[in-house]
């Protein structure tokens, strides 16, 4: 039996097809993992239909009806409660970043990079001076940039305190670091409207987390009232850190992934050694 060229192009088209609706399912997931309100709304949904499965297992009639509605009719009142959060779901699915547009950085650039900041944030809160800085991951900020005040500088700690400088026109808003440069000054970000985050915190801590929830963006806090240093990062807010704490945490959340699944691996591996002796 012969394969005509007929055959090999519907295989490959077959392949193609298969390859792309994987694609789709990866940034999906990846976007669910890295977004806090669409990761509630995935797991609501999926309680929903595990329920459903398990009441037509079980027979449940009443419970199955009222979940037959849900299915029904829940798509069009999720569009409609979930509005705002389904419109920066779409934003951030256009605004991802399929390869990364910024270089790697090697050991020393990463290294610096955390030191300028970090003597940037010990001279800030020493002074009591309010700021907000922001390094990009893999999800895109171009939406916050675009409105904000371009500078496209090295970074440096003598350039962050310069611009939250309380005299200086940009101090209120915040600074976003794509690579090792300070991309714009000024930014605004939205606000959480968590129930968890402290009513004392201002609208810097806010901010923070409100674009933690969002992205996967590392957000530094000084607050200017009590000199105290926080990060929000994954949907979370870390709160009064130590110096220490923040030039560990700035490390190990800029290693690229390659570098943490090494890591990984060779934890994994000691583990067994460990387990085998």
């Amino acid at each position: 039996m012969s394969i005509t060229i007929t055959d090999v192009l519907s295989i490959v088209r077959n392949v193609v097809d298969i390859l792309l609706v994987w694609l789709i399912f990866y940034f999906i997931l990846k976007n669910i993992k890295n977004n806090v309100k669409l990761s509630l709304i995935f797991k609501g949904v999926a309680f929903i239909i595990i329920l459903k499965f398990v009441s037509d297992w079980f027979g449940f009639i009443t419970i199955g009806v009222l979940l037959e509605y849900i299915i029904q009719w829940g798509p069009i009142s999720l569009i409609i409660i979930f509005q705002p959060e389904i419109r920066n779901i779409l934003e951030q699915l256009g605004r991802s970043q399929l390869l990364g547009r910024h270089k790697v950085l090697t050991v020393d650039e990463r290294e610096r990079m955390v030191y300028e900041m970090v003597n940037a944030i010990d001279y800030l809160r020493k002074e009591r001076i309010g700021a907000l800085i922001v390094i990009e991951r893999d999800i895109s900020l171009g939406n916050y940039i675009d409105k904000a005040k371009k500078l496209y500088a090295d970074l440096s700690s003598d350039l962050l305190i310069a611009i939250f400088y309380e005299g200086n026109p940009l101090h209120d808003g915040g600074v976003i670091i794509q690579g090792d440069r300070v991309t714009c000054a000024g930014a605004v970000f939205p606000t959480s409207s968590s129930p968890k985050i402290n009513r004392r915190l201002g609208t810097r801590h806010r901010a923070a987390l409100g674009l933690a929830e969002e992205t996967d963006a590392i957000c530094i806090v000084v607050s200017e009232e009590t000199g105290r240093v926080s990060i929000a990062v994954k949907g979370d807010l870390l709160y009064n850190l130590t110096l220490d704490d923040v030039r560990m945490m700035l490390i190990d959340e800029l290693k690229p992934k390659q570098d943490l699944e090494v890591e990984e691996e060779v934890i994994e591996e000691e583990e067994i050694y460990e387990e085998d002796k």
